[in-house]
């Protein structure tokens, strides 16, 4: 039918409790949750959206391509029905296929053009949040709206873990800037909630079998939101390199 929606899927399979923080990026991209399932620690989401249609000008483009195309055909055709010599008949085709890299070029160059990790060595504003005194301070709201969903890198320490609920196994992280762990005095406090130390994908040459407060990190992190009742800048651990 004319008027019915043509639909994309897509697949995200996650950890618990990181669920809610990729439906919320997937709908910044126009996806909209289509069914939930969960098995263990992890979380299958299935989004769709609604496929986007082709311009018109696209449409046009495309006619008018197979219209040449017929014309070559016919062309080639004919120069052969006249004993034409079999290299000349060869060239449409030829010049048709060197089109094909032009267009495939594109993706390539946007796959290249990813956001950088942002440190606080390619960004100030990173760089003053983490010497904040108050962790209370408006340049947490500021920088979490700015940059929610992007990814920051900064050597810190365990400030405090606590068990998630009830559980034994997963935790509440407290983290800190610099390597004075529970004496931290300085920056926000940046905050994993309910993981377990697998969730943190700990590497490096002395990667650790377990971690605990005082611990010295690489964190490398997704931006969350920021609690300002809690005065909490919440992350989501990308990767945790012992230092």
């Amino acid at each position: 039918m004319a008027d019915e929606i043509a639909y994309e899927y897509k697949t995200v399979r996650t950890v618990r409790g990181a669920d809610g923080l990729v439906i919320s990026k997937m709908r910044k991209d126009g996806w909209e949750l289509a069914g939930q399932a969960q098995s263990g620690l992890r979380t299958t989401l299935d989004f769709r959206r609604p496929k986007k249609p082709l311009p018109r000008f696209l449409i046009g483009a495309a006619v008018g391509g197979l219209v040449l195309l017929a014309t070559v055909i016919g062309v080639a055709a004919a120069l052969e029905n006249g004993s034409e010599k079999e290299g000349r008949s060869s060239k449409p085709p030829a010049g048709t296929a060197s089109a094909v890299p032009s267009a495939t070029s594109t993706p390539t160059a946007a796959a290249s053009a990813s956001p950088e990790v942002i440190t606080d060595q390619n960004n100030p504003e990173l760089a003053a949040l983490l010497k904040t005194p108050d962790n209370c301070d408006r340049a947490n709201v500021d920088f979490a709206a700015k940059y929610r969903g992007r990814t920051i890198a900064f050597d810190g320490s365990i400030v405090r873990m606590s068990p998630h609920g009830d559980y034994k196994t997963r935790y509440d992280f407290l983290l800190g800037p610099g390597d004075q762990g529970p004496r931290t005095g300085v920056g926000p406090a940046f905050r994993y909630e309910d993981k377990s130390a697998l969730d943190l994908n700990l590497s490096g040459r002395s990667s650790p079998s377990a971690v605990r407060v005082g611990d010295l990190f690489r964190f490398v992190a997704e931006v969350g939101e920021y609690n300002a009742d809690q005065c909490l800048f919440f992350l989501d651990p990308v990767s945790t390199a012992s230092r």
